[in-house]
């Protein structure tokens, strides 16, 4: 089993995603949208690596709470590319496959200063059928294929041999329910003005409901508590921009996936801006990183921090509805899927 090629630069790695947020800009332009209020706000993206989406680790989202009596039903669709070969004197990993996730997410304000909500996903492992426009993309744009081409395309193969044995093996795909959470918010703080600094606590808890053979679920229950602020700024005919960050933990209970090998607390962070130039739209960036969530591995697979890039935006098509479009690249080689599509329709009422 042979390693992986490294990839290509940051900036040239980074083309689809720019890409795709001048395309956002571009349609959201042609389809002459009306012009309505909008907050920006994070992507509520996660880690879509196998052996990662698995936990419950928290989520960049909004430094402001939903007010009493108001909901928001969102549903998100994460599609994830991954491939990566990786071996050392007493390890070896592949990781060709893709993983689709898609989950409804319902929250209510309960009183001033506090909601509560409840997020229940679909997981699905598979082959999948990205691989043969990611090939193209590399090859028409002259990057690294990074040993695409030498293996089956639309493979699933999850595999993570030490010491001679396999301590895991998945190549027959499936879609199920992942692990519920239940999630709770509280206002810290709120100026509660044109241009608003605000910031929240929220917390989540991660239940075994996904089948951790079929990765799932981890067969963990686990417990997030988090920070996220914001701070707005007007910029007078060109619109506004908001700044985020996120900062918290998460405390996992011992799960199935390579037990002997997961650790029990990890830390997280994000941070990124958006910048709408009109009230209908908005184009965000972020990075998130979050510590390793297994031990005694020198793979950066397993053994070391993620940091992950998320470009895309925000189009508005009501004062309640918008829509989230994103794309995620592993800024830390291999800690990540090579690329996440991510999707989100949100909706208040």
């Amino acid at each position: 089993m042979t390693s992986c090629p490294k990839k290509q630069k940051f900036w040239p790695r980074m083309a689809a995603p720019l890409l795709t947020s001048a395309g956002i800009a571009l349609v959201a332009a042609l389809t002459g949208a009306p012009a309505l209020a909008m907050e920006i706000t994070p992507f509520r993206v996660v880690n879509m690596s196998p052996l990662v989406q698995i936990f419950g680790l928290p989520v960049p989202d909004s430094a402001r709470v939903l007010q009493p009596n108001q909901g928001e039903v969102s549903l998100s669709v994460n599609l994830a590319n991954n491939f990566a070969i990786d071996e050392n004197n007493h390890e070896a990993i592949t990781l060709d496959g893709e993983t689709y996730r898609g989950a409804l997410d319902l929250r209510y304000g309960l009183a001033r200063r506090f909601e509560a909500g409840i997020e229940i996903p679909v997981v699905a492992q598979s082959g999948g059928f990205l691989d043969g426009f990611i090939e193209w993309f590399h090859r028409t744009f002259g990057f690294n294929n990074g040993g695409r081409d030498e293996v089956p395309r639309d493979r699933l193969l999850y595999r993570y041999e030490r010491d001679g044995s396999d301590r895991l093996v998945m190549d027959d795909g499936g879609v199920g329910l992942g692990d519920i959470r239940l999630t709770g918010g509280m206002q810290l703080y709120d100026e509660q003005t044109e241009a608003p600094r605000s910031l929240s606590l929220r917390a989540a808890l991660k239940l075994p409901t996904g089948n951790s053979h079929k990765l799932r679920g981890s067969g963990s229950v686990d417990f997030s508590l988090w920070l996220n602020g914001s701070d707005d700024f007007r910029l007078g005919p060109a619109g506004h921009m908001t700044i985020f960050g996120s900062a918290g933990g998460t405390v996992m209970s011992d799960g199935d996936v390579l037990k002997d090998q997961q650790r029990n607390l990890a830390a997280f962070g994000a941070a990124g801006f958006g910048w709408s130039p009109a009230d209908w739209i908005a184009l965000k960036a972020q990075a998130l990183w979050h510590t390793s969530l297994y031990r005694d591995s020198e793979l950066r697979e397993l053994g070391n921090d993620t940091i992950m890039g998320t470009i895309g935006g925000t189009l508005a098509f009501t004062e309640r509805t918008s829509l989230d479009l994103g794309v995620s690249e592993d800024l830390s080689v291999k800690t990540a899927p090579d690329v996440t599509f991510n999707f989100a329709l949100h909706h208040r009422f």
